[in-house]
Parts: C-alpha cells; sequence; structure tokens
C-alpha cells in the first residue's frame, strides 16, 4: 500500500541517502586546483576523471535501476556505497591521470547506486498519487542539502589534511548512509500477471514513443550545465572574479578569498535549490509539468547568458548562485513525475535511468569541455556559452512531449 501522508519513514530514509552522496559528489570541483597543483596537471586532466565519473554514472543508472527492480532496492543501495567508498578510497592512493580516470568509474557507478533513480523510485512507489510529485521533489531537495555542506567541509577539510586524506573521510561518510536503510520499507513492487509486459518490452515501448526521446534528448542540457557548473564553477569565480572587498559582508562571513567564494557559490546553490525543488514538486501536481520544465530551462538560458555578459563579481556570482539554485534540480522531480505519468510506477526506475543516461552524457560533455577549452583558450567564456545554447534547446525540445500515459497514446 502507498502512504497517504507526506512525510514517512521512506522519504526520511531516502533523503538521508541522497544527502551524503550528494554532499560528496558537489565537492569534486573544490578538488580542481590542489589535485592539478599537485602533480602539475593542466586543467584538463582531473576535468576527464570528473567527466568521466558522471558517464559512469549515467551509464550505471539504468542498470542499478534494473537491479533494484529484480534482486531488491536496498541490495542496489548496498551494492552502490560500496563502490562509492571503494572508488574514494582507491582514488586517495592514485598518482597518474589514467588510475583517477579508471577509479572515477566506480565512483560513478557508486553515485548511480545511491542517487536518484533507485531512491526516487522506492519515493514515488511508497508515495500516493495525490503526494507523489511534492515527494519526488522533497526527496530531490535533499541532495541539495547535502550540496549546501558538501564543498564548505570539503574547502575546510582541505585547510587542515591533505586531499588523499579528505576522500579517505568521504568514503566513511557514504558508508554511514547505510544507516538509513531499514527505513526503506516500502510498499512491495506487485505480483507479475500473465498480462503484465516484461521490463524489456516496456523499454522497447518507450523507446519507440517520440514523447520519451523528447524528453531524453530535454535531459541533456541539464546534466551538461549542472555538472559543469559543479566541477568548474569554483575554480571559475578563483580565477576570473573581482576580490572579495575587505570589510564587507562576505568577508565578515569569513568568505575573504575567491577559492572561499567559490565554494560558498556551491554551497549556496544548494540552499537555494531547496525551495526550488520543493516548489517544482509542488506545481508538477498542479500545472502541466511539460510546460513547467520549458520555463526553468528558459529561465536558466537567461541567468547564464546574463552572468557571462556582465562583471564577473562577488556581487554577481551571489545574485547567480540564487537563481541557478532555484532552477538547479527542480527538473529532476518533474523529468522523474513525467516518467511515472506516461509509464507508470513498476519500471520507473529503469525507464528514469534510461532518461538519465542522457543527462550524463551532457555531464560528460560539460566537464571535459570545460577542462580542455579552459586549456585552450585559458578561460571558460567558450564553454560557458555552449551551455547557453544548450539551454535553448532544451527549452523548446519538451514543448511537443504529449502528456498523456502511453496506453493511452494512439498507436
Amino acid at each position: 500500500m502507498t502512504e497517504s501522508r507526506l512525510i514517512s519513514p521512506v522519504l526520511i530514509g531516502g533523503a538521508i541517502i541522497l544527502m551524503l552522496g550528494f554532499a560528496i559528489r558537489a565537492s569534486f570541483g573544490v578538488f580542481q586546483i590542489p589535485i592539478a597543483a599537485e602533480f602539475g596537471w593542466p586543467r584538463a586532466e582531473f576535468s576527464l576523471a570528473i567527466a568521466i565519473q558522471n558517464l559512469a554514472w549515467g551509464i550505471g543508472q539504468p542498470i542499478f535501476g534494473a537491479l533494484a527492480e529484480r534482486f531488491g532496492d536496498r541490495r542496489a543501495i548496498v551494492l552502490g556505497a560500496l563502490m562509492y567508498a571503494l572508488g574514494l578510497v582507491l582514488s586517495a592512493f592514485a598518482t597518474a591521470p589514467w588510475q583517477h580516470d579508471l577509479l572515477e568509474i566506480l565512483v560513478g557507478f557508486g553515485i548511480a547506486g545511491t542517487g536518484f533513480g533507485v531512491i526516487l523510485a522506492v519515493v514515488g512507489r511508497a508515495a500516493s498519487d495525490a503526494n507523489r510529485s511534492l515527494a519526488l521533489g522533497i526527496a530531490t531537495a535533499a541532495g541539495s542539502a547535502g550540496q549546501v555542506f558538501g564543498a564548505p567541509l570539503a574547502e575546510a577539510l582541505l585547510a587542515q589534511f591533505p586531499w588523499q586524506t579528505v576522500f579517505l573521510i568521504f568514503a566513511g561518510v557514504i558508508l554511514c548512509a547505510l544507516f538509513a536503510l531499514p527505513m526503506l520499507r516500502g510498499p512491495a513492487r506487485p505480483a507479475p500477471s500473465a498480462s503484465d509486459e516484461s521490463m524489456g518490452d516496456v523499454v522497447a515501448r518507450a523507446l519507440r514513443d517520440p514523447s520519451f526521446l523528447l524528453i531524453f534528448m530535454g535531459f541533456f542540457s541539464c546534466g551538461y550545465q549542472l555538472a559543469f557548473i559543479t566541477a568548474h564553477f569554483p575554480a571559475m569565480v578563483t580565477e576570473m572574479c573581482g576580490a572579495v572587498p575587505p570589510g564587507s559582508m562576505l568577508a565578515a562571513l569569513g568568505i575573504e578569498t575567491q577559492s572561499a567564494l567559490g565554494a560558498a557559490a556551491i554551497s549556496l546553490i544548494g540552499l537555494a535549490n531547496i525551495g526550488g525543488t520543493i516548489f517544482a514538486g509542488w506545481a508538477g501536481r498542479r500545472w502541466s509539468k511539460k510546460y513547467l520544465l520549458a520555463t526553468i530551462y528558459l529561465l536558466r538560458t537567461i541567468a547564464a547568458a546574463a552572468f557571462i555578459l556582465a562583471p564577473i563579481t562577488p556581487g554577481s556570482v551571489l545574485v547567480f548562485s540564487l537563481v541557478m539554485g532555484a532552477l538547479w534540480l527542480a527538473t529532476v522531480p518533474l523529468t522523474s513525475g513525467l516518467v511515472a505519468d506516461l509509464y507508470g510506477l513498476r519500471y520507473m526506475g529503469t525507464l528514469y535511468g534510461v532518461v538519465f543516461f542522457s543527462h550524463q552524457l551532457g555531464a560528460f560533455l560539460g566537464v571535459w569541455l570545460g577542462g580542455r577549452l579552459y586549456d585552450i583558450a585559458g578561460n571558460y567564456t567558450l564553454v560557458w556559452w555552449v551551455g547557453v545554447g544548450v539551454g535553448a534547446f532544451s527549452a523548446l525540445v519538451h514543448l511537443p512531449v504529449r502528456e498523456r500515459p502511453m496506453s493511452a497514446q494512439p498507436a
């Protein structure tokens, strides 16, 4: 049976796992400069490792969704947490770019096993029809809550320990997330009947549906923008932003350098996104999800263009972080809810995982291009404008989506 109440143990447990997992994931941009400085690497080297992490996350998401549907959600989450921790531990001892590249595959699969694809499917099944969109928004916002403290925590730990030790600490943190597993006792999946389609048939039918393909393409820019900003924005702020004025409010809060401002910007994005994501989940209960998605992508496009066209100052960094944060993961409850509305809950984890693969293709390109074009041009301006373009594309591509269940659509 589904939960008639909004706040349930399943929602709380899922939120805890997402919060801790995303706190670590959101901090990788803080390690860009320390790791490159220690080994004398160009910016593209560690950027490629983070890009591979994002691609592995995308590949792993439908795999873990299928594993959860075949062997159980909690077993999939345990496997994901173990891979996450192992990847971090081994990365702490990596000294060559190719080692980081390979080990970030483990981390990416670990994020897939403890991230949205598995957790949102559990939360979605446990929620009632009336509460599902808002519950998905709250669970997604928990990932932003992790982002609020993940990057500043990494920055603070790096002031006390080498980056290798911080990786080991984070490995312990993700294992602590497993203490929330007993709360994830959601409703059992309905037993399959003779008339039920297999997972392969449902996925194949979805892949032939133009609306599914439009959602798939539209999620690409979300991954590009979010992964680029997470991985490169702290370094971009450090190098391109004007100095923090002495005696300013930021200095009074302990943010005295551009590097501290870069970490704080990631935190502020996460803070603003808590409200933005919950609002998106609430709005998804009342209005068309496809039009809400198109609006979010349009507003992101405008915000990104305005930021790069204006002088980059501490004030503009804070304003952009607040605006982008309000739109940050607001696409996730709407996209996952749209998948559930169109194709049902039974294979939601797998189908959302397929859509999420597009998100992570964009993430791979955003992170890798960020490092590559930085090494070529010496700044992030060109890759930023690419993000503006793909955001405008996503705003348009959601408009033709047909918001009717697949079984109700004409053949």
